[in-house]
């Protein structure tokens, strides 16, 4: 509630905490997320709504070990992982990728994915906001001169159905352990943080998790919510001066709170309304269960859902979730790939089930790929002969749907799979191309109120010759 309601004096902030908003359920801090969606919902396409689900491989998985192998280069280069065939002649991937290898039929590997940051947080903010970091790369943490991320210029522009946010970040925003501040590049910026996406954070994983706030109860059915709007509405226009907020604003996310209750939104963040089954094929662990609330967030009209890898090792500040400095292969084996092998896959099958994989486009990718050689230095000094370091001129990304042809390898590279060889793609071209899936205009221009400057969603080009 800090940023909202600097101002207030004390007594006037809790009181309306309390009294107030208290009523609904919902903090200010959750209306500020939100963003009213009337004038969006009249400029929906003609034809069948189009979303994206971007997963983000927060640490950068090894490309060369998973789906850009090298089997005739040396050891050093090509590790002690074999490929297996998939179920598309002459495309082979990890051996420890079963199930993945049997839906390579629905996925393109982009597998010439470029940038030159080698360094964590800006290397993910570039990736998340299409655009070359501003600053030298000492920090993984955020500052007000973030460029703002493909989920707020969603959030700001894009459209989303009735009663739902355009853009929704799950289940939390990346930030380093011991660390103050979340990992650069995630939301707002320079845009503004009042055009953050919606986060649904939250520990998905669990079998009883649903999102607080959001659920119309019994002992406060729709009419006395409505009452208290009024209430709340007469608070607001007498008060909101003393919390630097405009009548327009506070009103605005007042009502787009107000649609997400009336539309009964809570039930779609609702996962005990899917089947033990259908819970059990996705895996219980937070990445599967995010890519099922994904799937759940898409039939509801969600425009971009932004995933957020998570696993046990979040707390881990040596090797983060894909990060692999040390001990590349059992990392892989006996974690990482289990849990990517078995939700990925169930993922694109339910979607292809439902008739959403046509219209909805998944990109899946990490802020950088690993070293060609085991051991290589190239960032971090926590780099041991077990493991790969960063490694940022050349990565995959997975494509899926969205008119984007399956059974495909789109790029290449070099024979040690360090450098890109042909068809470079940057996170630019990528922002560039999910935007345009969208049908937001990524040549649109934003105010930058950092340097207050006009700013083109992307400077990138949209992948074209991937149908």
């Amino acid at each position: 509630m800090s940023r909202l309601l600097d101002g207030f004096e004390l007594s006037r902030r809790r009181w309306l905490q309390a009294g107030g908003l208290g009523m609904l359920g919902l903090g200010l801090s959750d209306l500020a997320r939100l963003r009213s969606t009337a004038a969006l919902n009249a400029a929906q396409d003609k034809g069948r709504r189009r979303s994206c689900v971007f997963l983000f491989l927060f640490g950068g998985p090894s490309h060369i070990d998973l789906w850009d192998m090298k089997p005739d280069a040396p050891e050093i280069v090509r590790g002690e992982f074999r490929p297996i065939d998939t179920n598309v002649p002459g495309i082979q991937v990890c051996e420890h990728l079963p199930r993945f290898s049997r839906v390579m039929d629905k996925v393109c590997l982009l597998r010439s994915t470029t940038h030159r940051m080698n360094v964590h947080g800006p290397a993910c903010s570039e990736v998340f906001t299409g655009r070359e970091y501003f600053g030298p790369p000492t920090t993984d943490q955020a500052t007000r001169e973030d460029w703002p991320s493909l989920s707020s210029l969603m959030a700001r522009f894009g459209q989303g159905a009735a009663g739902m946010p355009p853009s929704v970040v799950l289940p939390w925003y990346l930030q380093f352990p011991g660390q103050s501040k979340r990992i650069a590049g995630q939301t707002g910026g320079r845009m503004g943080e009042q055009h953050n996406a919606f986060l649904l954070q939250g520990e998905v994983e669990r079998a009883d998790f649903e999102m607080e706030g959001l659920r119309v109860t019994d002992d406060v059915p729709m009419n006395r919510i409505d009452r208290r709007r009024n209430l709340l509405g007469r608070i607001g226009k007498r008060d909101t001066r003393l919390a630097n907020v405009s009548t327009a604003t506070f009103d605005g996310h007042t009502q787009s709170a107000f649609d997400l209750l009336a539309n009964r939104v809570g039930e779609t963040f609702d996962l005990r309304r899917e089947s033990a089954e259908t819970r059990e094929r996705y895996g219980a662990t937070a990445a599967g269960q995010s890519l099922l609330l994904a799937r759940r967030l898409v039939e509801a009209g969600v425009g971009l859902v932004t995933v957020n890898w998570q696993d046990e090792t979040k707390t881990d500040g040596v090797n983060t979730c894909w990060d692999t400095h040390q001990g590349n292969f059992p990392k892989l084996q006996n974690l990482l790939c289990p849990i990517f092998d078995r939700a990925f896959p169930a993922f694109l099958q339910d979607l292809d089930e439902r008739g959403l994989l046509e219209t909805t486009l998944v990109v899946a990718l990490g802020e950088f790929g690993r070293t060609p050689k085991m051991g290589q230095f190239s960032q971090s000094a926590n780099t041991q002969k077990t493991g790969r370091d960063h490694w940022p001129h050349a990565f995959t990304t997975l494509l899926a749907g969205g008119g984007v042809r399956g059974g495909q390898i789109y790029g290449a590279t070099t024979r040690d799979g360090g450098y890109v060889q042909d068809n470079p793609v940057t996170p630019a071209d990528l922002t560039a191309t999910i935007l345009h899936h969208l049908g937001v205009d990524f040549t649109r221009e934003y105010d930058d109120e950092f340097q207050h400057l006009k700013r083109r969603l992307s400077e990138g080009r949209v992948v074209s010759d991937l149908g």
